[in-house]
């Protein structure tokens, strides 16, 4: 007897095929159903196509929208076909109110709806109109096949008398399961301070405070579930009363109407802001930064200044530093571009936009990176503008600086001239690689350079940087051209030290490399026909938007910061770094005790270890409690009398 084995695996086969085909048919209702909730969750993460972290099509967020669908649909059968399409109809109402909500919101503004947005819905009433207006055409189109779909799934919903809690209970629990589970699959949690865990995405899920990530990461429907879970249900951090009452008693003690001969001195004039990317101080020279250095000579120049940086992403925390005043939590681990939710009323941008200044950012990468356009609009700015989410580029000329000025849409927006504006400009071209086999000293150089010449990782680094000074030069060149150059002061200085090189003995060269002093970079305030000056005493990323404020007529909280201003004669310099060591000009302390030859008495030692302790403290617990959200109910009213008397 043959065996035929061909035959007897086509007959499995067609007995498997028959299988599913009668559980389609049985429970084909379910797809049609669900349809329009999947089409609602797909439909959204797909235009959100600036989010470019996640894809829409990763399984977590799929899995989560199904899981979610699982439970509504379980709902809908529990019930008799009387009730169950009323709470059908509920909810698709609600998945279509909550993707119209979102996109609309998304679509002026590039970042997903907040619950927390619920409390300032007056201020944005009068803007609904021209939202509607401007929301992309796809959503309607996707509005009208989700609501012929959702008809078609409540056509199909089968008379049912299950009528059974039981079920009910069985669904639940094993959403509950799966529900648990999925935010596994996002990979392990990054708990170490690092200036990629904007990138990681389980860290994006149990953080959830940048709504695009959280977005991408979660689906429509687990999106809106958690963010309304942590705007209204989350249990609030327990509040130290010891550590309140330490705060309360800084912000009391303001000192009203600062003033120094530097108050105001720019009062109506515009402001850049130009953020360096590792341009480091030995490579500010006249032959090879000759715009750079022309600005530090005929400035304010800040001879002994150090970037703050920590393995929390030291580009980004000097933004944060200039813009807010503070720094990355020392004492517990959390990113700045975490802080997106606080509220930094007296952030410069909001300083300057209450006198009328248009503020805008401009620099190469998408506002997703680093959470950037959340984090900019949280601190007051009109606009974030980056080069690559303009979609005109078609290879990565975005990376070189003088593209920031030659870039039509950024030189309108950079140079009004019929409005106050600070510009905050990032450069980015003296960034890593450093190699003229890829990056940017590749594009600089591969038309140029003579058959068989081999450029060392510091011809590199210093051809990336005059190309940072030739953007320079052509800021200044376009202020001109404006006429805005002597209305206008330029405030620059560099994120960090060179740390991204990889031969480090170019370091050691050039630099004190044995500690924090490493940290030492270029700060200059520029302005025309201002007189030179050299400002000798120790500064820190911490002194620069004090020292603008002052400048400018703005600084009328001193307290409110964490650094002092730099112009101030009675200011004694002093920078900190995030190992607790410090530096004053005089002495380098580390662990409590001083590593240098320098000079200092014990008395003066344990005060100045003691002010660093204060200064961390405060940052960290200014930033942790979002003290500035309810500053004037934060203060004690008895305490405020106090002071008065």
């Amino acid at each position: 007897m043959v065996i035929n084995v061909k035959k007897i695996k086509e007959i499995k086969l067609t007995k498997y095929i028959n299988i599913i085909k009668k559980l389609l048919i049985k429970y084909i209702y379910i797809i049609y159903m669900a349809i329009p909730f999947v089409i609602l969750d797909l439909s959204t993460r797909i235009f959100a196509k600036k989010i470019e972290s996640f894809g829409f099509y990763q399984p977590v967020p799929n899995l989560f929208t199904i899981t979610w669908i699982f439970l509504f649909i379980s709902i809908v059968l529990t019930f008799k076909k009387k009730y169950s399409k009323y709470i059908y109809l509920l909810f698709l109402l609600l998945s279509i109110v909550i993707f119209y909500v979102n996109n609309v919101y998304y679509g002026l503004t590039n970042n997903f709806f907040d619950f927390s947005l619920i409390e300032m819905a007056s201020e944005g009433s009068s803007y609904i109109i021209d939202a509607i207006k401007s929301t992309n055409l796809w959503v309607y189109i996707i509005l009208i096949i989700a609501i012929y779909t959702g008809i078609n799934g409540y056509k199909n919903i089968p008379f049912t008398d299950i009528n059974d809690f039981k079920f009910l209970i069985k669904s639940f629990l094993i959403f509950l399961i799966i529900h648990t589970l999925l935010p596994f699959l996002l990979g392990p949690s990054n708990s170490d301070l690092s200036w990629n865990t904007w990138k990681n995405y389980r860290n994006v899920y149990i953080n959830f405070n940048d709504n695009n990530k959280s977005m991408a990461v979660s689906g429509l429907y687990e999106y809106t579930a958690r963010n309304f879970y942590i705007t209204y249900l989350k249990p609030k951090e327990v509040v130290d009363d010891s550590e309140i009452d330490f705060l309360d008693d800084i912000f009391v003690s303001d000192e009203d109407n600062y003033s120094t001969e530097y108050t105001g001195i720019f009062s109506g004039k515009n402001v850049i802001f130009l953020q360096l990317e590792g341009i480091d101080d030995w490579l500010v020279t006249e032959e090879g930064m000759p715009n750079l250095y022309r600005l530090m000579q005929e400035g304010i120049n800040f001879t002994n200044h150090y970037s703050y940086y920590n393995g929390g992403g030291s580009t980004f925390n000097s933004e944060f530093a200039v813009n807010t005043g503070y720094i990355t939590p020392i004492t517990y681990t959390k990113n700045a571009y975490t802080f997106n939710k606080n509220d930094f009323k007296y952030s410069m941008a909001n300083l300057f936009k209450e006198k009328g200044y248009v503020v805008n950012a401009f620099h190469m990468n998408s506002s997703e990176y680093y959470s950037r356009g959340i984090n900019y609009k949280n601190w007051g700015y009109d606009n974030y503008f980056g080069l690559k989410d303009l979609g005109k580029y078609k290879d990565e000329t975005y990376n070189l600086d003088t593209e920031l000025i030659k870039n039509e849409t950024f030189y309108n927006n950079m140079f009004p001239t019929d409005t106050n504006f600070v510009d905050y400009i990032i450069t980015y071209s003296n960034h890593l690689p450093f190699s003229q086999k890829k990056g940017v000293c590749k594009m600089l150089t591969e038309d140029t350079l003579e058959e068989g010449t081999i450029l060392s990782e510091e011809d590199c680094t210093r051809i990336q940087a005059k190309e940072t000074d030739d953007m320079i030069g052509l800021l200044l060149q376009s202020l001109e051209n404006e006429g805005l150059i002597d209305n206008t002061v330029i405030v620059v200085y560099t994120d960090h030290y060179l740390y991204t090189l990889t031969d480090k003995t170019i370091l050691t060269k050039y630099k004190e490399t044995s500690n924090n002093l490493i940290n030492h970079t270029p700060f200059a305030i520029w302005a025309n026909n201002i007189e030179s000056k050299k400002v000798t005493e120790v500064t820190s990323q911490l002194n620069i938007l004090p020292t603008v404020l002052n400048l400018f007529g703005l600084y009328e909280h001193p307290s409110y910061y964490i650094g002092n201003d730099a112009l101030n004669p009675n200011y004694k310099g002093i920078a900190f770094f995030s190992d607790y060591s410090w530096y004053d000009g005089n002495v380098y302390v580390e662990d409590g005790i001083v590593s240098n030859n320098g000079k200092i008495s014990p008395l003066e030692l344990e005060e100045k270890n003691n002010y660093i302790n204060y200064i961390i403290k405060k940052n960290d617990l200014v930033l942790k409690y979002d003290y500035f959200k309810n500053i004037n109910d934060n203060v004690d009213e008895e305490k405020i009398e106090d002071t008065s008397t």
